[in-house]
């Protein structure tokens, strides 16, 4: 058996997720998508058991996790809030919004605030270009956000 399997409360589910998917073309992001689904974020510990498994280096692992912006390496809050970066936002005024909403939440990108209720994440093009600055909180896409829009819906999914 895996030496990391006995240590870690993530690692032997983990391991059978990874055994599930190792046999797939390119399975390291299957598996990455697998576990951030079941726990939330990529915890730490199973890196090693990624790499074990996978015949490949930690730092391969790592790297994979950190380029992607969608893997979490913390739990996110219960609402994922995400601001749309793009240059057609950008050019809507969507700084603006992401200033007065990093405001009003007390965090920056990346972060929860301190409550558990909403993760701040910055998207780089959410499909509305049409219709920027976009947002989408967790699987809801809206359009021609404003800071006063979005004041609208933090006070409500932090109630």
């Amino acid at each position: 058996m895996n030496v990391h399997v006995a240590g870690g409360i993530y690692a032997e589910r983990a391991l059978s997720i990874i055994r599930e998917r190792k046999h797939l073309e390119g399975p390291m992001l299957p598996i990455l998508h697998a576990m951030q689904h079941e726990f939330g974020f990529i915890p730490e510990e199973v890196k090693p058991v990624i790499a074990d498994e996978l015949n490949l280096s930690r730092a391969e692992v790592h790297g994979v996790v950190t380029f992607y912006h969608d893997f979490r390496d913390a739990p996110a809050g219960r609402h994922t809030l995400k601001l749309c970066r793009a240059e057609a936002c950008q050019s809507m005024g969507a700084d603006a919004v992401a200033n007065r909403v990093r405001q009003l939440l007390g965090i920056d990108f990346h972060q929860t605030t301190l409550d558990g209720a909403v993760t701040l994440e910055p998207a780089y093009c959410l499909g509305l270009c049409a219709c920027a600055p976009a947002a989408m909180l967790d699987d809801e896409v809206y359009g021609r956000v404003d800071a006063d829009c979005l004041a609208e819906i933090v006070a409500e999914v932090r109630r």
